[in-house]
């Protein structure tokens, strides 16, 4: 069915959204350039230029639900970015729906973040220059989400790309961050590339990277174009987001500091992939195999998430593998496609809150326990941190989805989704995964509550004194965890048909090989039983060392093997081969140059020798010569030489 996609210019008020990305890049700037001098109050000035952003980004929201349904969206040209001969790209912005839902995301959690990153950074020396990177991060996801074109799209990839590289490894003297900052970086070129050759494509055969553009064309491809652009779309989706086969990178993003990680882990970086997916719906939707691939790689990577996030002692990589599973459900929805596009907008949003409630918990437990990570070495924590204890006790509700929480909301329709397939293989493959990814997800995520918080005392003598962060941490905990609770049933009954101007709506009642009440039943008998068996495990809690475990045990806690794999088929044959080409330029191409040079000095040299400045030597050369040749004509007169 042909598409027509048309954006309204922006008019009134939604005239300034340039101001959501400008106000945290001026931020950025000034916190750079000022250097010490805003030592004292730089990081009140990142607050508040995301706090500022939040309530433009508010304003905007409300303009927009004013209009009518059609005219829902506005668009902004800023200037001619690039013009070169048929390539014409404009800096742009769009405030749509879809994009509406992000800014407020990004601005909003973005803002609880940096609320709480202000007593958590608060003995850093380099808070400021902290700051600085978190607005350049905010600023550049801002873009990312609405940019109008595919080009402004990437400017803002590349933006977050370099500001978490900046953040990650913001304890750079730390060798273990400098490595995670720069495994994060290059990981996410791999799907970079794939993103900027998606959109060469795009341009060489649709002549345009503007959305509206794009999407009216994509019935003019043949199908094989669109699986091609489609899966280059992907890679990069894949990379951004933390998705099989690149989520590598993500759990040891870890090493930067908290606030870090609940920044690009909950509310931005890693949804920026399921962003790209369901704002490019209708390339994905025009091919019934690229939506396939794309549901694979969801199921894939949440058990992956799953599995390891099980096997991990660390309380934030067990929070990062479990971002890595269930941004697998986020693209579980937006591959099966139709009304569970709107279904994984609904559980990104929610995720956001329950994820960054739980990820600043953790920074919370950190901080009363002298910097330790290891979950086996707390215990008992729910008596010295109660308001720790009850926040992060309802984002662990929400997430492995007790009604009526708001992980309950937004996964179980997803879970049902998938159950929904027209194949049905495919709907008991995928309903399977998504099921069993339920029950471990409800297994790994008690097992870390309990561990922390419940449990005899496993303090280790550094840190025998646990204790309540100060309220400017414990306020953003507070509101997140009010967010946990109820956002799930607000945006299930709301987002949806928000964002039916840009996501395809669901069509009718959908028939799977299960009924959703059945669908219902087992998702939560399967979460209870994660849950209960967790408890009856770990309530006494567990032994301070690792353990002798099976093989499947043993290969979650080596990541199922996945950076063996990666050290041994990608980096060192990259070694190898860039050891050869170092050989073949210094030997060979360096050696034929070098080569050259010396025989030309050496021939110089030995010939210059025949030059004495002597006549009689000049004459005795003179007489051999003609001696030479004489005696050659004599030669060939006689014979001798015939």
């Amino acid at each position: 069915m042909e598409q027509t996609v048309e954006f309204a210019p922006a008019a009134g008020v939604l005239s300034n959204i340039w101001l959501l990305v400008a106000i945290p890049l001026a931020s950025a700037v000034i916190l750079l350039l000022l250097g010490k001098r805003a030592d004292k109050w730089g990081h009140w000035l990142g607050v508040a230029s995301v706090a500022t952003s939040f309530v433009l980004g508010l304003i905007f929201f409300l303009n927009l639900a004013g209009l009518e349904d059609g005219r829902r969206s506005a668009e902004l040209s800023l200037w001619d970015f690039i013009v070169v001969g048929e390539l014409k790209v404009d800096f742009g912005l769009l405030f749509d729906p879809l994009a509406g839902v992000f800014v407020l995301l990004i601005t909003g959690v973005g803002s609880l973040i940096h609320l709480y990153a202000v007593g958590y950074m608060e003995h850093d020396p380099g808070r400021r220059r902290f700051f600085a990177y978190f607005n350049l991060f905010v600023s550049a996801m801002l873009l990312l989400v609405l940019g109008n074109n595919y080009v402004m799209l990437y400017f803002g990839w590349e933006g977050v790309g370099l500001a978490s590289y900046l953040l990650i490894s913001f304890w750079y003297t730390k060798p273990s961050a400098a490595t995670a900052g720069k495994k994060a970086f290059l990981m996410n070129r791999v799907g970079d590339a794939g993103l900027a050759i998606g959109i060469f494509l795009m341009f060489t055969e649709l002549g345009s990277t503007q959305y509206a553009d794009v999407f009216n064309g994509v019935d003019s491809l043949a199908a094989g174009t669109i699986l091609i652009m489609g899966i280059l779309l992907l890679l990069g989706a894949c990379g951004k987001s933390g998705q099989f086969p690149l989520q590598a990178w993500l759990p040891d993003a870890m090493e930067g500091p908290t606030p870090v990680s609940a920044l690009i882990h909950a509310a931005t970086m890693v949804t920026a992939g399921v962003y790209l997916i369901a704002r490019s719906n209708p390339i994905f939707s025009a091919n019934a195999t690229l939506q396939l691939i794309v549901v694979s790689i969801g199921a894939v990577t949440l058990l992956i998430g799953c599995l390891i996030g099980s096997a991990k002692d660390d309380i934030k990589r067990v929070l990062a593998w479990s971002t890595v599973s269930q941004i697998g459900y986020m693209f579980l929805g937006v591959g099966l496609g139709g009304g569970a596009y709107a279904l994984a907008i609904v559980h990104l949003l929610a995720h956001g809150f329950f994820k960054a409630n739980m990820f600043l918990g953790a920074g919370s437990v950190m901080h009363g326990m002298h910097d330790q990570v290891d979950i086996r070495r707390f215990g008992g924590l729910s008596k010295h941190m109660k308001i720790t204890w009850l926040t992060f006790g309802t984002g662990w509700l929400a997430i492995i989805g007790i009604p009526p929480l708001s992980g309950y909301f937004s996964k179980e329709p997803i879970i049902a989704a998938a159950f929904e397939r027209e194949v049905v293989w495919e709907a008991w493959v995928f309903g399977l995964a998504a099921l069993i990814g339920a029950g471990l997800t409800a297994f790994y995520m008690t097992r870390l509550f309990v561990l922390t918080f419940h449990g005899p005392a496993r303090w280790t003598e550094d840190n025998q004194h646990p204790h309540e962060s100060p309220a400017i941490m414990t306020i953003p905990l507070i509101l997140l965890a009010i967010g946990s609770v109820g956002a799930g049933f607000l945006l299930s009954t709301s987002v949806p048909d928000w964002l039916t101007p840009v996501l395809p709506a669901a069509e009718g009642e959908a028939h799977g090989v299960l009924s959703h009440t059945v669908i219902t039943i087992l998702s939560l008998l399967v979460t209870v039983l994660g849950a209960g068996l967790a408890w009856a495990i770990f309530r006494k809690g567990t032994a301070l060392e690792p353990q002798p475990a099976g093989v499947l045990v043993t290969a979650a806690r080596r990541n199922l093997y996945t950076d063996a794999f990666n050290e041994a088929v990608f980096e060192r044959p990259g070694i190898y081969l860039t050891r050869a080409l170092v050989f073949l330029d210094n030997k060979g191409i360096d050696g034929l140059v070098n080569g050259i040079a010396a025989g030309v000095g050496g021939g110089s040299s030995r010939l210059r020798r025949f030059q004495t400045g002597f006549v009689r030597s000049y004459a005795m050369s003179i007489l051999t010569g003609a001696m030479l040749v004489v005696g050659a004509f004599l030669a060939i007169q006689l014979g001798w030489l015939a």
